[in-house]
């Protein structure tokens, strides 16, 4: 791939002479690259590793988060039993999963390797890193409570996957939110308690304006839709559980808009 070196590199040169030139040819091999690793992240072959990596990375997180506090509950053991059935794995897929899970739990397990190898093939795409993390808090959240250990593990990956002590904060406020909307009864309720945490669920404040709030529900929205997540190189059968915020992200929206009286 050299286009962008050429077509830099004349127009430097028409510009600036020789120096131009040097630098145009510069700034078009930067461009080359960029769009030869586009090219390289959606082919199907990297797309299926991009999958392959997620899978794994993600139960084998899970795992080393359920240990964390130095034993695994039930709840925990019960939500990534959910989270598999859910995801419709079947008997070969289960084993597995169940087995990336023990060995993130195991007492030699090491974070820094399995994140960054991670990272080295997802590249530098911020949704999957997000919804990586996503699917780790429902996990911290499964029994209702987060404690230091939990989240001083959250925090460690977090930071491994350059997410922000605030993203990461942010992050568990909407989940614990979303999580309690669900139990005051979503849409049907109209409490101040029920009104908080939709405001909290959508990420917003309740000063926001229609408009504002109309924008940062589309944007959620648009975050957790299936095709985009696919796109990104989230696992089919763990789209399905990612996809399931949307519709509490969507109840919580429905009780705001109701009680603003918009349309």
């Amino acid at each position: 791939m050299f286009y962008g070196k050429v077509i830099a590199g004349l127009l430097g040169f028409l510009m600036l002479g020789p120096i131009g030139l040097i630098l145009g040819v510069i700034i078009g091999h930067a461009f080359d690259r960029g769009l030869m690793q586009n090219l390289q992240y959606g082919s199907a072959e990297n797309l299926a590793r991009v999958k392959r990596s997620f899978f794994e990375t993600s139960f084998l997180l899970q795992g080393f988060l359920a240990k964390a506090d130095g034993r695994i509950s039930e709840q925990e053991v019960a939500h990534t039993e959910q989270l598999m059935l859910q995801m419709g794995l079947n008997a070969e897929q289960r084993k597995e999963a169940i087995g990336l899970f023990k060995r993130g739990a195991a007492a030699d397990f090491q974070l820094e390797p399995v994140l960054a190898e991670f990272l080295e093939i997802c590249g530098s795409q911020k949704r999957l890193q997000h919804t990586l993390l996503m699917f780790l808090v429902s996990l911290a959240l499964s029994d209702h409570q987060l404690d230091q250990a939990e989240r001083d593990a959250l925090s460690r990956i977090a930071r491994l996957l350059s997410i922000s002590q605030a993203e990461l904060d942010q992050l568990l406020r909407m989940a614990q939110a979303q999580g309690q909307f669900h139990q005051h009864g979503g849409a049907g309720s109209g409490s101040q308690s029920s009104l908080d945490d939709a405001y909290a669920a959508l990420g917003v404040s309740a000063d926001i304006s229609d408009k504002d709030l109309k924008r940062a529900y589309r944007k959620l929205m648009s975050e957790h839709h299936p095709d985009k997540l696919i796109a990104k190189g989230v696992p089919d059968d763990m789209v399905r559980v990612a996809t399931e915020k949307s519709q509490e992200i969507q109840a919580a929206y429905e009780v705001l808009r109701k009680e603003r009286g918009m349309r």
